[in-house]
């Protein structure tokens, strides 16, 4: 293998590519790789997947897809995180009369 032309390879892959971040699907290889399965990847490790056989870049569907269920999951991650916050307190009523008659006395 010529290392010289190997890592010419990646870095002319490097700049074809849209920075910072590039969305990939793998391929499936010999050792086990599962293909389909999308991620984003910073442009460098993007560029050395594709030279290795090992990930495509995906195309503007399946990068539209991407970012739509990783929005999707950010709105409900937020969701559950407010939800966590919300605090209720249970008060017998009794107390109630007792904090309500003690601001209007002040």
């Amino acid at each position: 293998m010529d290392l010289r032309a190997y890592y010419r390879n990646i870095r002319e892959t490097e700049r074809s590519l849209p920075s910072p971040q590039v969305v990939i699907v793998s391929l499936s290889t010999p050792d086990g790789g599962k293909a389909g399965i999308v991620t984003e990847t910073p442009t460098a490790i993007a560029a050395r997947m594709i030279i290795d056989g090992i990930a495509r870049q995906a195309s503007d569907d399946e990068r539209e897809r991407f970012q739509k269920q990783n929005e999707a999951a950010k709105q409900a991650a937020d969701e559950a995180a407010a939800i966590s916050k919300l605090q209720v307190v249970v008060l017998p009523s009794g107390s109630v009369r007792t904090i309500a008659s003690d601001r209007e006395e002040n």
